[in-house]
């Protein structure tokens, strides 16, 4: 027995919207036969997609063999569908989702839910106050280097850890020589971009549920590449950074520090490598694979820059085999978030945790303008979930 469960989908015809969150996932899973309840139900996603190009909503309808679309944003949230998610830009989000909610709508959009940290709040607070579910896609926590290194932090092979280091990032063509492969808003502040605003939330919540709790954060945020070009072809100024340093003091002592930059070249296993350090062995995980190297199996590294290096430091390290079989991160978290809509399953991914996300970038913001570290007090406890 299957019901259907009407989703307003926001931002479809984007990168993300059209690849993960529509194709790998929600189409996915309607042609998968939807998502198993615990009481025998499968529920099947019946999309409305939303948007201001007709042309794209109406090949991207036809690809996918969806009935409904609309460039009417107003008809969207009248729509009796009961769920609101937005892939779309980041500056209009919050008012978007307030909007949805005023409409009685359970929402679910990309991070950031919001520019600000007290908006991103207020329409948690809002949204539990009503009632609704909610969510804020935290796709990484579902990646497989990812489960690997929690499988990892589990079993206690770290000891205790002491460091986190994570690289993030690739080049990002300005678009004068070559197009660049991220929309022009990416770099514009008063359009919601921003590395720190698009990174620092993942690697909030990445963090918290890896590691612990961040309680102070020091950052340089900067600007490398001030002029770019748009996507037809006329420069613009770059008005936020486009590289992020920042360490973390983690509770209990560790520190983790994350680069991310979209004006570097890659030189490592991955576009995101993170490297966790600790008594008993490390690992270095990228977004598929994860590599150990034990307390017993670890070298003796001696100094000598006057003599050819001989060492193979790549050889001593070894994969972490595949336990489970993993499917799209996008999509898992869809399962999770239809499942809590339709039967109240428990999702703590939720508009306070988005907020939590926002608060890291404001902070890292203000440590990078001021050139301090920037305490993060505890946050407000997440409600538990409704049944």
């Amino acid at each position: 027995m299957s019901d259907a469960l009407g989703i307003v989908v926001h931002g479809a015809t984007g990168r993300m919207g059209a690849n993960q969150h529509l194709a790998r996932s929600l189409v996915a899973i309607r042609d998968a036969g939807g998502v198993a309840l615990s009481d025998g139900r499968r529920i099947v996603p019946d999309p409305l997609l939303a948007g201001r190009n007709a042309a794209k909503l109406q090949a991207l309808a036809e690809t996918h063999g969806i009935d409904d679309w609309t460039t009417d944003l107003d008809a969207a949230l009248d729509d009796p569908r009961p769920v609101f998610f937005d892939a779309a830009a980041t500056a209009p989000r919050a008012a978007l989702l307030g909007r949805a909610l005023a409409a009685g709508k359970h929402v679910y959009c990309e991070k950031p839910a919001a520019t600000r940290a007290d908006d991103a709040l207020a329409l948690a607070r809002r949204a539990r106050d009503a009632g609704l579910r909610h969510g804020v896609v935290q796709d990484k926590l579902w990646l497989p280097g990812i489960r690997k290194l929690r499988r990892l932090l589990a079993s206690g092979f770290f000891g205790r850890v002491l460091s986190v280091r994570a690289e993030f990032g690739y080049w990002v063509f300005p678009g004068d020589r070559r197009p660049a492969q991220r929309p022009s808003w990416n770099y514009r502040a008063e359009d919601g971009g921003g590395i720190v605003l698009d990174m620092l939330p993942h690697w909030d919540y990445l963090v918290e549920t890896l590691f612990g709790r961040i309680v102070a954060v020091n950052c340089c945020a900067t600007t490398h590449i001030p002029r770019r070009w748009d996507e037809s072809g006329a420069a613009y100024d770059a008005t936020c950074a486009d590289a992020a340093y920042a360490t973390f003091e983690l509770e209990g002592g560790a520190v983790a520090h994350f680069n991310s930059s979209w004006c570097v070249r890659v030189r490592r296993d991955d576009l995101l490598t993170i490297q966790v350090d600790g008594t008993d062995g490390s690992a270095v995980c990228g977004l598929r694979e994860c590599r150990t190297q034990a307390d017993a199996d670890t070298p003796r590294p001696v100094w000598d820059p006057d003599a050819p290096a001989t060492a193979d430091y790549m050889r001593d390290w070894s994969p972490t085999p595949d336990a489970e079989v993993y499917g799209n991160a996008f999509r898992a978290q869809w399962e999770a978030f239809i499942r809590h809509v339709c039967e109240g399953a428990a999702f703590p991914w939720d508009l306070f945790a988005g907020a939590r996300g926002v608060r890291l970038a404001e902070a890292a913001l203000r440590s990078s303008a001021e050139r301090r570290w920037v305490s993060l007090p505890r946050r407000e406890e997440r409600p538990p979930c409704r049944p």
